[in-house]
Formats: C-alpha cells, sequence, structure tokens
C-alpha cells in the first residue's frame, strides 16, 4: 500500500514539474511579466511538491499532508479567482475573505518549516508577533497593530505581502533559469567547465586550485547557489587541491570562496539579479554590465590569493593530457547556451524568454555526443531535478511575503533607514558594517536570496540617503547578503567545503573568509566610487577599472601573507 502510494506521488510531482516547464515556458514567450494567475498557479504547484518531496513518514500523518495540501490549493486558488473583486472591497473583506487569508498564511509558514527548518517558523511568528502588537513595543518600533485576522489579509492579499515581489521574480524569471541549470547539466556543459580550466591552468604554480576558481566562475554562474557550486564542482577540485600539496582545510576552503563569485557572475548572478531587476526598474541587461567588472574582480582576487599560497609551499599541479585549445575546438559549443542568453538578454529580450532559448539551445547541444542526448526520459529528469532545485527558494515564499507585509503595514521600512542613520551617525562605512551585520545574522536563518530581499527592502533607503545611486546600493546589500556562506559562525558553504575535504571545520571556515576577503571590499568600492558601478564618464569608469585592477592585485597579495615571509630568516641559509 505504501509503495503504491509512493509511485502515485511520483508520478503527481513529474506531472507537476512537466507542468511547471510546459506552463511557464509558454508565458515566458506570450508575456514578459507574471499575472496573478502565474503567480498564484506557481504558489499551488510548489506547495503540491514540496507536500511530496518533504512528506511525514507516518501514514497517519499522511492524511494531513494531503488536508494540507487540498487547504493550500482552495485558499489560493480562491485568491487567483476573486483577485479583482478582492481588490475592488479594500477594507471590506468577507468572512470568508478572512478565513482563506489565515489559512493562507498558516501554512506558508508550515512550508518553510518543512524546506528550510524551525528558524523561519521563529522568524514568522516574531513577525506575526510584532503585526499584532506593535502598539505595546518600545517607541522607536511601534505602530498602531492589528488583530491576527486583519494581519492576515494584509499579508494575503496585498501587493506586499505572500503573491509579492518574491512571488512574481520567482514565476517570472528564476524557476525558469533553474530548469535552465538543469538542462545545461544534462547536456554535459559541467564536464567541460572543469576540463577546460584544468587543460589551461592545471599545471601552474598552485594549478588545482586556479581550477577550482574559474570552474566555479564558469559553473556557478548558472547553478544559483554557492552550496551547490560548492558541492558539485567541490567533489572534483578539493580531492584534486589535497594530492597537489594543499592542506585539506585550505583546499575545503578554496572552493566555497570561489563558489559564492558565482552569485556575482553574469548572465545569471543566481536569483538576486532578477530580484534587483524587479526592485529597481532597471533591465537585466543593466544589471548584468554593472556586476559584470566587479564579479571578474572577485575571481581575480581569489585567483591572486590562491597563486601566492601556493607559493608559499611551491605546490604545482599536474599537465593534463589534453591542452586547452584542444578542448576548447572539441567542446566549444557547450558555451553556447550561455552565449544565446547572454546575447537574447542584451537585445532586450525577457530574461525568461531567454531562459527558454538557452535550454533548448541545451537541448540541441545534447546531440552532438550520443552520451548525453536529451531524449524523452532525460528531459523528464531535468525538468524533475530542475523542480527539486527550486524548491528550497520557493518554500520560502510564503514567510518572506510575512516578513516584508509586516515590515511594510507597521511602516518600519521608513523608520530602519533612520536609525541605522542615526546609529552610523550619518557615516557610510559604518552605515554599510552595521548592513553587513544585519544580512549576516539574517543569513543564518534563511536562504542568501531571501535574505537579500529583506535587507534591501530597509536598508536601500539609508545608503541612497547617504548619496549613494540606487543600484550601487542594491549591489551592496546583494553582495553582503551572501557572507553567510563563508563568514563563520553558520558560513554553511563553507561547511559543505570541510566535509569534502576531510578537514576541521573552523579551519575550513576561517580559510574560506580569508579567500574571500574581496566580498567586503567590494561594498565600499560600490559606496565610494561611483565607476565601479559604471556611474559616470567613460574617463571616470576607465580610471576606476584600472586603479581598482591594481589595487585588487596588492590587497590580495597583502592578504595572502606571503610577504611575512620577508621577516622570518631563511632556516636553509642558516
Amino acid at each position: 500500500m505504501y509503495q503504491k502510494l509512493k509511485r502515485f506521488e511520483q508520478i503527481i510531482f513529474d506531472i507537476c514539474a512537466m507542468g511547471l516547464l510546459l506552463f511557464y515556458s509558454y508565458a515566458a514567450i506570450i508575456t514578459p511579466a507574471a499575472t496573478q494567475y502565474h503567480r498564484g498557479i506557481y504558489v499551488i504547484i510548489t506547495y503540491i511538491l514540496v507536500f511530496l518531496s518533504y512528506r511525514s513518514k507516518n501514514i497517519l500523518l499522511r492524511v494531513l499532508d494531503y488536508i494540507l495540501m487540498v487547504a493550500s490549493i482552495i485558499s489560493i486558488s480562491y485568491w487567483i479567482a476573486n483577485f479583482e473583486v478582492i481588490n475592488y472591497r479594500t477594507g471590506a473583506e468577507t468572512q470568508l475573505d478572512t478565513i482563506m487569508a489565515v489559512i493562507g498564511v498558516v501554512i506558508s509558514v508550515e512550508l518553510a518549516r518543512r524546506v528550510v527548518g524551525n528558524v523561519f517558523v521563529v522568524i514568522g511568528s516574531l513577525m506575526l508577533a510584532y503585526g499584532v502588537y506593535g502598539a505595546h513595543v518600545p517607541d522607536l518600533f511601534a505602530h498602531a497593530g492589528a488583530t491576527f485576522p486583519e494581519l492576515c489579509i494584509e499579508i494575503f492579499y496585498r501587493s506586499d505581502g505572500i503573491f509579492g515581489i518574491m512571488a512574481n521574480v520567482l514565476a517570472t524569471y528564476i524557476l525558469l533559469f533553474v530548469l535552465f541549470g538543469a538542462f545545461l547539466e544534462k547536456c554535459g556543459a559541467q564536464r567541460f567547465f572543469i576540463d577546460f580550466p584544468l587543460a589551461a591552468v592545471g599545471h601552474k604554480i598552485g594549478g588545482p586550485g586556479k581550477v577550482a576558481v574559474i570552474a566555479s566562475g564558469l559553473f556557478g554562474s548558472i547553478s544559483g547557489s554557492a552550496i551547490a557550486n560548492t558541492v558539485s564542482t567541490g567533489a572534483f577540485t578539493i580531492p584534486m587541491m589535497k594530492k597537489a600539496g594543499f592542506k585539506p582545510h585550505i583546499a575545503g576552503g578554496i572552493e566555497p570562496a570561489a563558489s559564492i563569485g558565482g552569485m556575482f557572475m553574469p548572465p545569471i548572478m543566481g536569483a538576486g539579479g532578477f530580484i534587483m531587476a524587479e526592485l529597481t526598474g532597471e533591465p537585466y541587461s543593466r544589471i548584468m554590465l554593472v556586476a559584470l567588472f566587479p564579479a571578474i574582480m572577485y575571481f581575480f582576487s581569489v585567483f591572486v590569493m590562491v597563486h601566492y599560497e601556493a607559493k608559499k609551499d611551491n605546490i604545482v599541479g599536474e599537465k593534463s593530457e589534453h591542452s586547452a585549445m584542444g578542448i576548447l575546438k572539441a567542446e566549444w559549443y557547450y558555451t553556447l547556451p550561455l552565449v544565446v542568453i547572454t546575447i537574447f538578454m542584451l537585445y532586450g529580450y525577457s530574461p525568461g524568454y531567454s531562459a527558454i532559448i538557452g535550454l533548448i539551445t541545451c537541448i540541441i547541444v545534447s546531440w552532438f555526443r550520443t552520451e548525453t542526448r536529451i531524449g524523452p526520459k532525460q528531459f523528464l529528469e531535468a525538468a524533475r531535478e530542475g523542480a527539486e532545485s527550486s524548491l528550497k527558494i520557493g518554500a520560502t515564499v510564503g514567510v518572506i511575503g510575512i516578513i516584508i507585509g509586516v515590515l511594510t503595514y507597521s511602516g518600519l521600512v521608513l523608520t530602519f533607514a533612520d536609525i541605522v542613520i542615526e546609529m552610523a551617525g550619518g557615516s557610510l562605512v559604518l552605515t554599510i558594517l552595521l548592513i553587513a551585520l544585519a544580512s549576516l545574522v539574517l543569513g543564518m536563518g534563511v536562504p542568501v536570496t531571501a535574505a537579500y530581499l529583506i535587507t534591501a527592502v530597509v536598508a536601500v533607503p539609508a545608503l541612497t540617503h547617504l548619496g549613494v545611486n540606487e543600484l550601487a546600493a542594491h549591489m551592496i546589500v546583494y553582495w553582503l547578503s551572501q557572507d553567510s556562506n563563508i563568514t563563520p559562525p553558520v558560513c554553511i558553504a563553507a561547511f559543505a567545503g570541510a566535509t569534502i575535504a576531510k578537514a576541521n571545520m573552523w579551519k575550513t571556515a576561517f580559510s574560506a573568509f580569508k579567500f574571500a576577503k574581496f566580498l567586503y571590499l567590494g561594498p565600499f568600492l560600490f559606496g565610494y566610487v561611483p565607476g565601479f558601478s559604471l556611474n559616470g564618464t567613460t574617463m571616470d569608469i576607465v580610471k576606476a577599472f584600472i586603479l581598482i585592477i591594481i589595487g585588487t592585485y596588492f590587497y590580495s597579495w597583502f592578504l595572502s601573507g606571503i610577504w611575512i615571509r620577508w621577516f622570518i630568516p631563511n632556516k636553509k641559509a642558516a
């Protein structure tokens, strides 16, 4: 009986996964923006997939899972069907409106608990309590408050809540790029992303470490997750680094430090770039152009630090049996999906439409080799893997809606900027440091993309008030939102690297923290150097780029610590 139920659930999961792919591919071609139908259907299917993937083991509790699943379908369908009517009767909602809103809010918290853990339950509960009892908190944060049903109505039906910006961006862009990443991996491109840098720099000083940096840049630009990048490329690069002579904790630290750079590297930049485009109103092609040079500088910094780290112990990699040019000539077509996506977005096509063209290109590329061909079975597997990968962030959409909805309802979005400016005394340096601390604490409990969105809503006004242009302000928050991946005490990506390297967790974490130091320099460059975000005249931008390249080299050389050897006597000479 239980096995039959599991098979039935797998069939439903596959149907939903294919439905996501086909429906949103069609939607991306027809319209560049998500309507209430697109957002609602996305949330319904995501909720179903979460209940199927994170199901209770007890057969009786499975009954409760199905009750919650049906309740979520009913409440969200009610929102879709009555979207315009509810907007017309704002402030005069019926009892049925209220019941559906309460159901939707409560289920969204339970969904996040299953996927992300109890941290989201605590955060969601605290925000709901703050929304209800706002009149009883200190004056600095106080607001009028509301009853729980009234607050649920605000969160469930208003544009800043559950179906707000996060659901909109997920349904419009992110889902399709996650699916694109699954198809890119299925067509065999991931192997090229490792083989090419291995042949190009694998035999140089610190070669295996440099391979990790380049491979992480290539793969990370489409993976959308620093942790996924660390685990996938690290499974190959970390043992290779250890074999070449890197200490286990150094090898385990280099990979996650390089992996978070993929979140800054166009054309995809994880999910944050699409949210940034939505928040700023800038075309995504503009976001890509602004992000490109800083991303290259990040990888350049890690690359230089790896070089000097290897030079300390004279670590040299082995020469590959294939030449880099030979691999490029034989497998150049694996770059086509990324090239096609970039070209289409630069020509003004929507990111969703570009992702579909890129996905089709992946299928075409897969047929260049017999062993990588994507047929019906492989197509289903890629759709299933993409849907599974999207659940981690998709399941958080409800609680993120609660957080942003309560922040907006309470007015804290407006007062937070004043609080930060007052605490920092009008200093941009202290403001950036406070935002770094806030994003680090928030990143301990929520995914980095969620940390960016939540922090951006309240922190960007503080930065723009101090004279930072809006896009640069978002870049500051976005860069700092990644720090929880490699900054102790949580640093999940660093811990993943330590597990693969079989190294001490804390030594690996501090090594990753060391190699990723440009992560903390970048925000200050965005704040103080307008040319870093392409703001200014052409000559200003060129001057800024030249000075930053030189400065980054010496900054990374200094942080590598190789200069300390100048003050240590040479024992062999003695």
